[in-house]
């Protein structure tokens, strides 16, 4: 199958060179190998599951390299069942000893799997927790692999919770892990591939489509069947599945085929399907804490798996660490090792604000315009508009545009809430915010964005009134609920030849023929004459207290409220 000495793997058949060696690599639990002899030295073989062979279309494992002693390729089979051992002429035995050989593969894997769109190898890792590889980043090495050694999310590690039942009783419930990015999504997944005794299948929904979910799905229902297997189906990022790849998902789930660890930084009652969500149980990461960013810190710099003592920080360059980390864990970890990159490049042990400087040029917004982040800075944004905070919306302003933020859609809100939230206080502020939207179009970015700030301030410290907008919805509340009525004869459409005979427009009187250009008659339809609904109630903040003055009047108090006039006025 392949040249004495030679190692290849194709059309799903992984070869290797044996020649009486091993290579020291371990791959995966209960693999069988179908094996074929082509000179006496060179063999192929195949995976094989407990139901026969499958191929591997597209994996090729070669098993070649450094020959160790034959002491660590041959021990005894019954001491170690699942170690290599040196090849022999007998096929059987040869199976035998590579079947073994597969139990000290690939260290250099993540130990969640290896995945083939046709066969999943799965792939556990022997690599102790303490075992490292120094050119791995330090947010990597770092990583947890027990509850125990979380930073932060005290509320789920607490005793019969959830997560701990699924991490140390093999509960089968499924979860939910939402939260913003760096809290420890991908973490708790990585602990459950290390601690489980159940089948662990990764999956990202940013790759995966419902023909791969099906084949994964499918597996399950097999080794569930066949071996009675249980299987933890992690799929990250699953707001990114469609609704047709959720719905696939749910009758595995509530038939308990896998149980699902499903990761998320979209808030699930947007984003999942509600049966999928309630099947499962619903677990909140929040942001690290300074206290958290600290302690993680701490355990990077002393830690053998992290710093190993090398550097320390100051105070303040500590305090702008956490700062610019935004509670992401990563993040935090990702700048103190170029901190400690930039150390060493300036030729001290100690990290300062100085060292910080350059090592971290500008903390990245962390801000997603498709995201929950998106909508709540929008919403902050707004608050700050309306509750007549300046300075806080400048701020969440400025966070929208250097993020990238579309500025259409930050002065569509702008016009919007000038309207809901200034009203007639300040019928200016109208204009400014259109003007400000009229800019963007003709403008342009960044220019635009002074324009943006114009109105975001003009906005933000206007008189406020919702008047407005709640005379709108008590006007639109009374028609879904059937309230109308039919137009009043004198106000219909009279601009057509025979529209007398009909009596429409018949007793209509025009304002600008009576004093001061008002004139009482009957504008709303018969019932709400009989029960008057005061829609618009106007306040007395900004100029709105102007428009009220001038609605109570005697006037205009005859047509809003008083529609029969008092006795001896001119009709």
């Amino acid at each position: 199958m392949v040249g004495a000495g030679g190692c290849a793997g194709a059309c799903g058949t992984a070869c290797a060179t044996v020649d009486g060696v091993c290579d020291g690599v371990t791959l995966g639990v209960r693999l069988g190998l179908g094996l074929g002899v082509s000179n006496g030295t060179s063999w192929g073989f195949s995976l094989r599951t407990a139901s026969g062979v499958r191929e591997a279309s597209g994996l090729a494992v070669g098993l070649c390299g450094a020959r160790p002693t034959p002491e660590t390729c041959d021990p005894a089979p019954e001491e170690q069942p699942d170690s290599i051992v040196a090849a022999s002429t007998s096929p059987a035995a040869t199976r035998l000893k590579l079947r073994a050989a597969l139990t000290r593969t690939i260290l250099s894997l993540d130990p969640i799997m290896l995945v083939n769109k046709r066969f999943p190898v799965e792939l556990k890792t022997t690599r102790r927790p303490e075992e490292t590889v120094v050119n791995e980043p330090l947010a990597v090495r770092m990583r947890p692999s027990t509850l125990d050694e979380i930073v932060g999310q005290q509320h789920l590690l607490d005793p019969g919770s959830a997560l701990r039942r699924l991490v140390d009783d093999d509960a089968s419930a499924s979860i939910f892990l939402w939260g913003p990015p760096g809290v420890g999504k991908s973490t708790i997944a990585h602990i459950v591939a290390l601690s489980t005794r159940r089948r662990f299948v990764a999956l990202s929904a940013t790759s995966a489509t419902v023909k791969d979910l099906r084949w994964e799905l499918a597996e399950a229902e097999r080794e569930k069947r066949e071996n009675d297997d249980d299987t933890v189906l992690f799929i990250d990022e699953v707001h990114r599945f469609t609704k047709a790849q959720q719905d696939t998902l749910l009758p595995a789930v509530e038939n308990r085929v896998v149980t699902l660890i499903a990761a998320t930084t979209e808030n699930p009652a947007f984003s999942v399907i509600a049966p999928l969500l309630s099947r499962s149980v619903l677990l909140t990461l929040t942001s690290l804490t300074e206290e958290d960013l600290s302690q993680l810190v701490d355990n990077a710099l002393l830690s053998p798996k992290g710093l190993d003592g090398a550097f320390e920080i100051d105070d303040e360059a500590r305090k702008d660490l956490i700062r610019l980390s935004g509670g992401d864990a990563r993040r935090t970890l990702t700048y103190l090792e170029e901190a400690a990159s930039t150390a060493t490049a300036m030729q001290t042990s100690l990290i300062d604000q100085a060292v910080m400087v350059k090592a971290v040029h500008q903390a990245v917004a962390r801000y997603d315009r498709d995201g929950d982040q998106h909508y709540d800075i929008i919403s902050a944004f707004i608050k700050s508009l309306r509750g007549s905070d300046v300075n806080a919306a400048i701020h969440w302003l400025a966070r929208m545009v250097d993020a990238g933020e579309d500025p259409r859609y930050i002065a569509r809100r702008l016009v919007v809430h000038a309207s809901e939230d200034v009203g007639m206080a300040d019928p200016m502020a109208l204009q400014t915010a259109v003007a400000a939207a009229q800019a963007v179009q003709l403008i342009g970015m960044p220019e635009a964005g002074i324009n943006l700030a114009h109105a975001t301030i003009a906005v933000a410290s206007a008189a406020k009134s919702n008047a407005v907008i709640a005379a709108y919805n008590l006007a639109l509340s009374d028609v879904k609920h059937g309230i109308t009525g039919n137009v009043p004869m004198h106000l219909r459409d009279a601009h057509y030849a025979s529209a007398a005979e009909y009596g429409h427009g018949v007793g209509y009187r025009y304002p600008h023929d009576y004093p001061g250009n008002v004139v009482a008659q009957q504008y709303l339809p018969e019932h709400f004459v009989l029960s008057p609904t005061p829609y618009y109630q106007p306040t007395e903040n900004g100029y709105e207290a102007t428009v009220k003055a001038r609605l109570i009047s005697n006037e205009i108090r005859k047509i809003n409220n008083d529609l029969e006039l008092p006795p001896g006025a001119e009709e």
